[in-house]
Parts: structure tokens; C-alpha cells; sequence
């Protein structure tokens, strides 16, 4: 079969569907996709909400008491808190509807996720210790508004961090202790401002560092000790200078930090971020194999359009988002693993479940079609139960039902058999999910593409303490600083979902003192959201090598020139190879091949 292209519905760009999409299609038995990549992954993503929480009334029978949720207080179902939703008091097969062969199907299954109680969080309540503020996470203790996290204890304000301790402001990480602010760093120990760092300890605003300790505002380095801005120091040199770059003070901190972003562009960058992968392509992608257009995945193998993906492994999945956990046979699916397999258009399900589509919220079930909130049941529609036979005769009736009678939305989007759940579904609006996170909108834009949006409520903290009246170093800031409202710096002015105040809490200032960090000025979503610099779009685009022999060519942003180091196999001219990466060509970073890069590297 040949590569066609296509227009998506959604945005109206054309898109191609290469000849192995049309087999996967076929083997997974659907019609090839409507929406192009980017819009398809934009759609899951608005089904996504780690970090807005709420407080509201738990509607359990005979409850009612306040809770936290990542759903709002206005929404149309009953939300019941974790331990009673996750207990036998209440079963979802109650709610199951006959199908209404004159509803669309999409309208139908609006109506069913509108009655089932949903669970106050996504969390894997049982593993989770003193945690409540705490979402799409498991496995977790004492930690503090940490998302998407498994086996995480004593931190707070991180997301997408897995088998970590005492960490607080890191977003993306794996193995590490003793680590602030950081982005995408793996088995690090007291690591601070860095980024991209591997199996390090004892770094402070580095990028690119492997096996390397002892070093401030460095980048590229490997197995390299007592180094400042790469240039090597005495031991005793380093700990002396140490203290004059990093003494508790958050103007110093501030200022040296820039001052490393600044330098970290003097340096060539590889094309993309990842390492172990075999015929792949994609950026922050480890340990993958036959994978395509990955992002932020690691062990995935014979898979395409897939994002998220922390657990090993996943494999012959497409357009699949977040989770992992040896998932097989997956298509446009979002929240799903622990053993899931054929799965399609489906949302938070998990735990074995098997040969399921468009279900939500289920786990260790399968044969379920249009569910939601079911478990360990088998041959349901709508949450209604039938037999072996009974529903094996009416999914084809109800997949040619899609097709002659697709539920339409309000922008004129037609979902036939085969789109993933419409955005207008979703229990949350576009500036609530993560979709907002990856894909920044604005109110105006976001309702001029049908995308529900949340007006923030008026916040009316009493600020006691603003920003500017914060003792400028650590050393000074006395324990009462636990009681304090403290002005965001930003005032609600940014689009970063600013909660205009926060308060420092009693385990993170402990922290701050004892790495000697300066109290932050923003609150943590804006903290946040200031770690997206660090983090490419998600899109590719086709450049040629940096490097053209001797020198790399001028960075037209900043007007560096990085100087090799050794002798590349290409000589003194330019280097042949060209790539697709996530760095664009208006980026100001120096972009080399893997070949040229580990010349400079190793």
C-alpha cells in the first residue's frame, strides 16, 4: 500500500499516512485516523489533569465530607473520595444503559459518564502514604503536590519523577536524591538548576553532565570532577569558589544561573535527547527499538505517535499517550498499562484488561465497550451486562452505527468508529489539562477551536509577605516564614495557571536550608512552567549538521562559534549528515549529529 496524505479535519493541514500505518490499522482492525499527529495527541492530552486540584464535597452515601479532586466542584456526576470509590460499597454495573440505536453512540456514552461516579483522583490510592495532594501518581510518601510519580518519597512540587527521594522543583527525573529545580536528570545526587544530567552528583546549573561530580555551570562533560563553567579546579580550589557562587543568596543564585544558560550556547547540542535506541526517532526517548515520533518514552518497541511513555515497556502501540507498564497493541489510547492489551480509544484503563474500546476508568476487566468505572467485568456495553454471544453479535452493529449516525460537535467535527473520545467530553477544560502544558492557548483561541475553558476563580489571598520583602539569603530567613502568604511574583499576570500566592511548608523549607537554596519567588505551577525553556516543542524539523570542521558555523541568535576539540570522520569541510530534530531553526542552541557531538564529548 502507498503513503497518502491527507487533510486533517481538525486543523486543516495535510498529514501523511505512511504504508506501515495502513498495516497496523489493519492488523488493529480500524479506519485510518481523521486528525493529523499533532491534533490527535492535543485531543487525548485535554483528558489529562495532574495539577489543578480542588476542594469539594465528597458525594459517597452517607459521606459529604470536603475533599480534594482534580475534579471541579460543578461538575454534572457524583465524585466520590478514593477509598470508597476503590471499595465493594458500590458497583458501576448499576448504572449500565440499554444502547439507544437513534443517539449517536458519543452522546450516549456522554450520558453514562455523567451518572457513574468518578474517583476524587487518579491515583493508586492503596501505595499512597500521607500524600493526598497528590495526583496520577503511586506508590508515594509524604510527599506534597507531585504528579505523575511513582515510588517517590519526601518531595514536593515535581512532576514525571519515578523512584526519587527528597526532591523538590524537578520535572522529569528518574533514581535521584537531593536534587532542586531541575529538568530531565537520571540518577543524580544533589544535583541543583540542572538539566539533562546523568548519573551525577554534586552539580549546580550544568547541562549534558555523565558520570561527572563537583561542578558548577558546566556542560558536555563526562566523568569529569571539580570543574567551574568547564574549566578544571584543585579540590580545594573548587570548594573556595564554590562558596563565593553559591552562599543561600537568590540574587547570586539568579544571576549565576543565567549566567550558565548563557554559556551552555557557546556548546554544540545533539539533535536529540536519548541514548540506547535502535532505528528510532523522537527526542527524550531511551532504550526504544523501532520507534517513531516518540517523546519523553523510554522502552517502547515497534510503536509510532507515542508520548509519556515511563514504564517498561510498551510495544506496537500507536498514538498512545502517558503510562507504559508492559502495555501491548494499543491505539489512540491515554492513561492506559499494567498489562493492558488490545486496547482502543480509551482512557485510564489498566491492570490486565484486555480487548476493550472506549472505555474510561476501568481496570482488570475486558471485552467492554463504552464503560466506565468497571471492574473485573467482562462483556458490557454501557456499563450493561451481556453474555459471551450477546456481545459479540452487537459490536458490529454498533461500530456500522458510528458510521451512519457519527455524533457531530459544536465546531462540525465528525466522529465516526475509530476517532478517540471528543474534547467536549472530557471532565475538564483545555487550561485545567495537560494539553495547556505541551500546547499553550489562549481563552479566545482555545474557544475558537471548541476547547472548553475554566475562568479562574478570583483568588483573594491576604498576601503577608511580598516578594521583595523576602530576606534576600536562606541564612536569614527565620522559621516563621512557614506562616506567611507569600505574593507570587508573577500577580496572576502570566499564562502559567499562577495561583498569585503560596506558602513555603515546613519540609521544604528544612530542605532549602540544608542545601543552602534561597526561598523561590513564584508559586509552584509558575515554577513549573518556567522548566517548559528547557523542554523542545513537540514537532520535528529537518536540519543539516552544525559542525563544518574545524569550527561549528555561527549561531545567528547569539553570534557564537563553538571551536572542535578533536577530528571529526568528515574532515575540515562540512559534515554530510542531516537529521529531523526538535530544535527549530530560530532556536539559538548550536545543533550537532550524534557522530560530531560524542567527538566533542568523550
Amino acid at each position: 500500500m502507498n503513503k497518502e496524505t491527507r487533510k486533517c479535519q481538525n486543523c486543516k493541514t495535510e498529514f501523511i499516512i505512511e504504508p506501515e500505518d495502513f498495516q497496523f490499522y489493519e492488523k488493529m482492525q480500524v479506519p485510518p485516523p481523521t486528525w493529523c499527529p499533532e491534533c490527535r495527541l492535543i485531543r487525548r492530552l485535554i483528558w489529562r489533569n495532574e495539577r489543578t486540584l480542588y476542594k469539594r464535597k465528597c458525594d459517597a452515601p452517607g459521606h459529604g465530607e470536603e475533599i480534594i479532586s482534580y475534579l471541579a466542584p460543578e461538575k454534572p456526576f457524583p465524585v466520590y473520595d478514593q477509598k470508597y470509590w476503590w471499595s465493594d460499597a458500590w458497583d458501576a454495573i448499576d448504572y449500565g444503559q440499554n444502547y439507544d440505536w437513534d443517539k449517536p453512540f458519543f452522546a450516549q456514552f456522554k450520558e453514562l459518564l455523567n451518572r457513574v461516579p468518578h474517583a476524587s483522583m487518579s491515583t493508586n490510592y492503596s501505595t499512597m502514604v500521607n500524600s493526598e495532594y497528590s495526583n496520577w501518581s503511586g506508590s508515594c510518601k509524604n510527599c506534597y503536590l507531585v504528579t505523575d510519580a511513582d515510588f517517590v518519597e519526601d518531595s514536593a512540587y515535581c512532576s514525571s519523577v519515578y523512584r526519587s527521594k527528597d526532591c523538590y522543583d524537578c520535572y522529569m527525573g528518574e533514581g535521584n536524591e537531593l536534587c532542586y529545580d531541575n529538568f530531565n536528570i537520571n540518577k543524580c545526587y544533589r544535583a541543583v538548576g540542572s538539566v539533562n544530567c546523568h548519573e551525577s552528583n554534586d552539580i549546580f546549573f550544568s547541562k549534558g553532565l555523565v558520570g561527572c561530580s563537583h561542578c558548577f555551570g558546566c556542560i558536555n562533560l563526562r566523568k569529569k570532577s571539580y570543574h567551574i563553567f568547564n574549566q578544571p579546579y584543585s579540590k580545594e580550589k573548587y570548594s573556595e569558589k564554590l562558596k563565593e557562587l553559591f552562599d543561600g543568596s537568590w540574587k547570586l543564585f539568579v544571576g549565576e544561573r543565567k549566567k550558565a544558560e548563557e554559556f551552555w550556547l557557546r556548546y554544540p547540542h545533539k539533535h536529540l535527547r536519548g541514548i540506547h535506541n535502535v532505528n528510532s526517532l523522537g527526542d527524550y526517548i531511551y532504550h526504544t527499538k523501532n520507534t517513531a515520533y516518540g517523546f519523553f518514552a523510554k522502552y517502547t518497541e515497534d510503536s509510532k505517535f507515542v508520548a509519556l511513555i515511563h514504564s517498561p515497556a510498551a510495544k506496537d502501540c500507536f498514538d498512545y499517550t502517558d503510562w507504559g507498564d508492559n502495555a501491548e497493541r494499543l491505539y489512540e489510547c491515554m492513561g492506559v498499562g499494567l498489562g493492558a492489551s488490545n486496547i482502543k480509544f480509551s482512557n485510564l484503563v489498566f491492570g490486565d484488561i484486555k480487548n476493550s474500546e472506549y472505555s474510561y476508568f476501568s481496570n482488570g476487566s475486558s471485552d467492554l465497550f463504552g464503560c466506565a468505572g468497571l471492574h473485573k467485568k467482562q462483556y458490557c456495553i454501557l456499563n450493561k451486562q451481556y453474555t459471551k454471544e450477546e456481545y459479540s453479535a452487537m459490536i458490529p452493529k454498533i461500530k456500522k452505527h458510528m458510521d451512519e449516525m457519527p455524533y457531530i460537535d459544536a465546531k462540525g467535527r465528525i466522529y465516526k468508529y475509530g476517532e478517540f473520545m471528543p474534547p467536549d467530553l472530557s471532565a475538564f477544560a483545555y487550561n485545567e489539562a495537560a494539553a495547556h502544558e505541551f500546547y499553550p492557548l489562549t481563552k479566545e483561541f482555545a474557544r475558537e477551536k471548541g476547547f472548553a475553558w475554566r475562568d479562574e476563580i478570583l483568588r483573594e489571598y491576604k498576601i503577608t509577605k511580598k516578594t521583595g520583602d523576602l530576606p534576600e539569603n536562606i541564612k536569614d530567613v527565620p522559621d516563621t516564614i512557614t506562616n506567611e502568604i507569600i505574593e507570587c511574583e508573577h500577580k496572576g499576570k502570566c499564562n502559567q495557571s499562577c495561583t498569585t500566592a503560596f506558602r513555603i511548608i515546613a519540609p521544604e523549607f528544612q530542605f532549602l536550608k540544608k542545601m543552602g537554596i534561597p526561598l523561590p519567588r513564584l508559586c509552584p505551577n509558575c515554577r513549573h512552567y518556567e522548566k517548559f525553556k528547557y523542554r523542545n516543542p513537540l514537532k520535528f524539523w529537518h536540519r543539516a549538521c552544525a559542525c563544518e570542521g574545524k569550527t561549528s558555523d555561527k549561531q545567528q541568535a547569539t553570534g557564537y562559534k563553538y571551536e572542535n576539540t578533536a577530528k571529526h570522520s568528515h574532515g575540515e569541510g562540512n559534515c554530510p549528515n542531516e537529521f529531523e530534530t526538535t530544535y527549530s531553526p530560530d532556536s539559538k542552541e548550536i545543533v550537532y549529529c550524534e557522530e560530531c557531538y560524542q567527538k566533542e564529548t568523550t
